[in-house]
């Protein structure tokens, strides 16, 4: 099994390349000139956008072909407060160049939309900005050129005291969105309330892919272990058992994405939810070793604090096992 490994949006190895500066609804609502006040968020946007590109070249230099985008790289968007501005055309350059170099070094990219993002909520109003925040996450794919291999990865959200009546209204919220909307999303377990079974049972409803989180498995379990849901997960990225996965070379490819999965590491025994700065390999390297004989790829998001420093890490200790051979800083073989 090929695995290759990626990390979320900022580098503690490259200095001053922060892709989420932003500007405090506060200040923006002192400025007396709102036009200017607008200029200087779209000033912002795309010195994140410029940040972005400079990580993504970080990336290519270490191999690194798995990337989580920020999703505040436009600050303020969707918030009252800029009600009618729509920056997208003083950025169309700078998502364009992003799109271009992970289309031409054939990066795997996402997004992972903030909690307030839900769809399973009974309040309309939550519901109205969560679809409007997924259409704010699609029109920047969209804007970068990307077709639907980038997805947007979110929660199914809180139960609101019954979980099935909630699994059901995500459902239904679901069905409003648009195709194009639909098409990039996937569903993530979640650590307190949606368990990796529950969350599988929904993406089969709806048809999305499944990124199971192995460290809310953990302290959110289910009944079943996260190797013996993983034939179900698979078939919801389109992979049968024992199917080649091939990498895809352009968007017309026939083969299906590799199935991605998340991990951490717990913080410490009194925090166990809560993510540590690297990644302790052994629970990673248990579940790999169960899903390689069923599975040809795998990519990996590391939800670390240590980001990118976490990564280079984590490869070098897995590199200690006899079954894992090296293929670049960010990618692997597991012997099966």
């Amino acid at each position: 099994m090929i695995v290759r490994f990626g990390y979320v949006a900022m580098s503690t190895i490259v200095e001053k390349a922060s892709p989420s500066r932003t500007m405090t609804v506060t200040s923006f609502n002192k400025l007396n000139d709102r036009e200017a006040a607008l200029r200087k968020l779209e000033r912002l946007a795309a010195e994140n956008l410029h940040n972005t590109l400079r990580l993504l070249k970080h990336n290519r230099a270490h191999n690194i072909a798995v990337y989580r985008f920020s999703s505040k790289l436009i600050p303020l968007i969707g918030h009252e407060s800029v009600a009618g501005w729509d920056p997208m055309p003083v950025l169309v350059d700078d998502f364009k160049a992003i799109g271009d170099y992970v289309k031409q070094h054939k990066m795997r990219v996402s997004f992972h939309p903030d909690h307030f993002t839900v769809l399973s909520t009974p309040r309309q109003s939550v519901l109205q900005s969560s679809i409007g925040d997924l259409e704010r996450h699609t029109a920047m794919f969209e804007a970068m050129g990307l077709n639907t291999d980038a997805k947007s990865n979110i929660h199914i959200g809180g139960a609101y005291g019954d979980k099935q009546q909630a699994s059901q209204r995500f459902v239904e919220h679901f069905a409003m969105l648009r195709p194009e909307v639909q098409a990039r999303l996937t569903l993530e377990n979640d650590d307190k309330t949606f368990t990796a079974l529950e969350t599988l049972e929904v993406c089969e409803q709806v048809g999305v892919p499944m990124v199971m989180d192995i460290h809310h498995d953990e302290v959110n379990p289910c009944e079943l272990t996260s190797v013996e849901l993983w034939p179900r997960i698979l078939k919801t990225w389109g992979i049968g058992m024992n199917e080649t996965t091939l990498l895809r070379t352009d968007s017309n490819s026939e083969f299906p994405l590799p199935p991605k999965i998340h991990v951490s590491s717990p913080k410490n025994e009194s925090s166990p939810r809560s993510h540590a700065d690297y990644v302790v390999p052994e629970r990673l390297l248990q579940f790999m070793r169960g899903i390689a004989p069923m599975t040809s790829r795998l990519d990996v998001m590391i939800e670390a604090k240590h980001k990118d420093r976490a990564l280079i890490q984590l490869v070098q200790d897995l590199l200690k096992q006899s079954d894992v051979e090296k293929i670049d800083d960010a990618s692997i073989s597991i012997k099966t």
